[in-house]
């Protein structure tokens, strides 16, 4: 495997401790002057859902928002508010047919390109955004933020929490030596807490556990996913590829966490080799041609690429180099454990339904 940009080996964060105190104590200020309404939040008049974690890195934010997208779109009106992180662009924005991943981000691009018809925006101070979302789509019932939950200039209606089952926020740490961004007990604030990424077999047992470790409030819910993957697909043409498990793998990776997708490649192939790029990384035609360089020297006939949705749309700008080559995409969305999905489902179309001023 190359690990283009290795991140900090945990020891060394370990010497970070001392800004992580600092860090930690910031949060504890500003989320105090929060709760004592000395900063107020704005509150707006239709439903708000915020999906969020306390932690940076790969929580499953977005096949979270998708999953949500697919289960609201044909009952409600609903548009994505995200930051648009690492675009090249500042300010509000609306996605369009000529959007571009560098200007309103890769998710929110990802989201735009796989719901037609659905409503996507950008903006990183969401106080300001949210009016003028408001005002290019006055029919607008329903917004889902993404990524959002320590953002409380915007008190929305109802929050939805995902963390880790690999690395809980109950065992993080703040910044810089951990992974949090927001104090452990911002939890409390959450109305559903989803632990993802949970190994298919859970037991009922750990369920337990991990529910008594977490302390949820009577009034917060806790639900448990599993990562499901699709059918790997062109990554421009779409055509789907059925999976060979004698096909030898090159994964392309810029996400925070692919753990994940490495244990599938793991367990459903005999092997692959791995370009670990940054969170987030913005595709150069130098890297394109480090990837097809490190691709052409693999002897195998039955070589593929495989990336994952997040990078196959800072990927789309190169279409004219990678559509004939078996370069594919891997889909992926949650799975609720224990059956209950309908469980969840019906919590935010109730909290949706029952809103006051939703028409």
């Amino acid at each position: 495997m190359i690990n283009i940009n290795y991140p900090l080996l945990k020891p060394v964060r370990m010497l970070l401790l001392p800004f992580s105190l600092i860090y930690g104590l910031i949060i504890y200020i500003r989320n105090w002057l929060f709760d004592k309404n000395l900063l107020r939040a704005s509150v707006f008049n239709l439903p708000i859902i915020c999906i969020g974690n306390l932690a940076v890195g790969g929580t499953g934010k977005s096949p979270m928002v998708e999953f949500l997208i697919g289960k609201l779109q044909g009952s409600f009106r609903l548009a994505v508010l995200s930051r648009g992180y690492k675009r090249k662009t500042s300010g509000y924005a609306l996605a369009t047919s000529e959007s571009t991943a560098l200007e309103i981000g890769d998710e929110p691009m990802q989201f735009f390109n796989k719901f037609p018809g659905l409503t996507v925006a950008v903006g990183e101070e969401r106080v300001v955004a949210i009016p003028q979302l408001l005002h290019d789509k006055p029919d607008t019932q329903l917004i889902l933020l993404d990524d959002a939950f320590q953002h409380r200039w915007v008190k929305a209606g109802f929050n939805i929490l995902l963390t880790d089952y690999n690395n809980l926020f109950t065992r993080d740490w703040f910044l810089p030596t951990g992974d949090l961004r927001d104090l452990p007990k911002s939890a409390r604030r959450a109305d559903i807490i989803v632990v993802t990424k949970c190994a298919p077999d859970i037991s009922l047992a750990e369920k337990s556990h991990l529910i008594k470790e977490i302390k949820p409030r009577q009034n917060q819910q806790i639900f448990f996913t599993a990562i499901s993957y699709g059918i790997p697909y062109q990554v421009i043409t779409r055509e789907p590829w059925k999976p060979n498990k004698e096909a030898e793998v090159l994964l392309v990776t810029g996400i925070a966490n692919p753990g994940a997708l490495k244990k599938h490649l793991e367990e459903n192939f005999n092997g692959y080799d791995e370009l670990a790029y940054s969170d987030h990384h913005i595709f150069t035609i130098d890297d394109l041609n480090y990837i097809l360089k490190k691709f052409n020297q693999i002897e195998s006939p039955g070589k593929i690429l495989l990336t994952t949705e997040k990078d196959a749309v800072r990927l789309q700008k190169f279409s004219q180099q990678l559509r004939g080559l078996p370069f594919y995409v891997m889909p992926i969305q949650p799975v609720f454990m224990f059956n209950e999905e309908n469980q969840f489902t019906r919590l935010i179309t109730t909290f949706i339904q029952e809103f006051p001023d939703q028409a």
